[in-house]
């Protein structure tokens, strides 16, 4: 794979029968990579957020069966699948909002039905999951190159939660946009909202834009449609974890808001993500399960407690913002522009997505 000179992380790689991690919990003061060995690791690293973004949980997913397979002790093809679909269960219902976990399980699981003997289907497992890490890296630069042809030298980018190499396979899907411009010479800066309640972008994207030597500064989730009213941003640039036929999407919480706020200022709001999460079965967003989240998030920060003694806390980890705002969806096939249901379902129609 020609990667350009791009600085990939190591967000997770199989190495030795293990599975090794950066743990994002501890960023940005503790960059540790963790291992592994067991399916139930990887589950509660998804549950936890250890690691996280929709196409790294996917490929976590993946990982997370390739281990469980060689768990199994069942000879038996017909005893070995309904052991391998049981772990494929737990392993899609660790977060149910992201549709990629589901989407990478389902490839693997259609791999090993095809198998011919129990022996081959481990190995085939891995391999797949291989695949599909590598064509995540590939993806992310796909959606970088097409996607930095809507950042204009000197734009200031508004994003929001983690969109980059800690999300994915080690490159980005909105943040793969921004270092394409950088690479291309393009002087661009960033606007983080810091993505209440668990910091992912005043923790995760502020270290990354850093380390990539981009210009960045952190701002309060509320003060984001205050910028937009003053001209201080020139686009919106955000992720999304699952997206329907019509357009709407989910994606981290507060990104709904985000869009109207683009809208009533007349600045574009974009949307990056790769094929693998769009959700064919989605006529429009009603039907997204969002995740909701212990209410100790909301209440807590850094391991002190915020809130008074005896007030609960409502902590939906996504919202769903509706096609009609989005002013386009960067895939790396293609940029499909408003309106975006239209285009998605160019895009997919005679896809394996369908």
């Amino acid at each position: 794979m020609d990667l350009g000179g791009r600085d990939i992380l190591p967000t997770i790689r199989w190495d030795g029968g293990k599975v090794r991690i950066i743990d994002q919990v501890l960023l940005p003061h503790d960059f540790r990579i963790v291992e592994c060995g067991d399916y139930r690791d990887l589950i509660e690293a998804i549950k936890g957020m250890r690691i996280r973004g929709a196409p790294a949980i996917g490929i976590a997913g993946a990982f997370a069966l390739a281990l469980g397979a060689r768990s199994i002790k069942e000879k038996d093809v017909g005893s070995f699948l309904m052991r391998l679909e049981a772990i494929a269960s737990e392993i899609s219902s660790a977060r149910p909002t992201a549709v990629n976990l589901e989407w990478a399980v389902n490839r693997l699981m259609e791999k090993a039905r095809r198998a011919e003997d129990v022996d081959s289907i481990p190995d085939i497992l891995l391999s797949e999951a291989e695949e599909i890490l590598r064509e995540d890296i590939e993806t992310s630069i796909s959606i970088g190159v097409l996607g930095s042809e809507l950042v204009n030298d000197g734009d200031v980018v508004l994003t929001h939660c983690n969109t980059g190499g800690l999300a994915t396979g080690g490159w980005g899907t909105a943040l793969a946009i921004i270092y394409e411009a950088k690479r291309q010479g393009k002087r661009v800066k960033v606007f983080v909202d810091e993505t209440r309640p668990l910091l992912q972008g005043a923790r995760l994207t502020a270290w990354e834009l850093k380390r990539a030597g981009i210009d960045v500064s952190i701002v309060c989730d509320s003060s984001a449609p205050y910028l937009m009213r003053k001209g201080m941003v020139s686009l919106v640039l955000v992720g999304a974890d699952r997206i329907a036929r019509n357009g709407d999407f989910a994606n981290k919480i507060g990104t709904y808001g985000l869009a109207l706020a683009a809208n009533a200022n007349g600045i574009p709001f974009y949307v990056a993500a790769p094929t693998s999460t769009i959700d064919p079965n989605l006529m429009d967003g009603e039907g997204i399960n969002v995740e909701v989240r212990d209410e100790s998030e909301v209440l807590s920060l850094c391991g002190r407690r915020i809130g008074p003694e005896g007030v609960g806390a409502y902590n939906p980890a996504f919202d769903v913002t509706p096609g009609e705002l989005v002013d386009a969806l960067i895939t790396e096939k293609m940029v499909v522009r408003r309106p975006v249901g239209e285009g998605i379902g160019i895009l997919t129609r005679g896809s394996d997505l369908m």
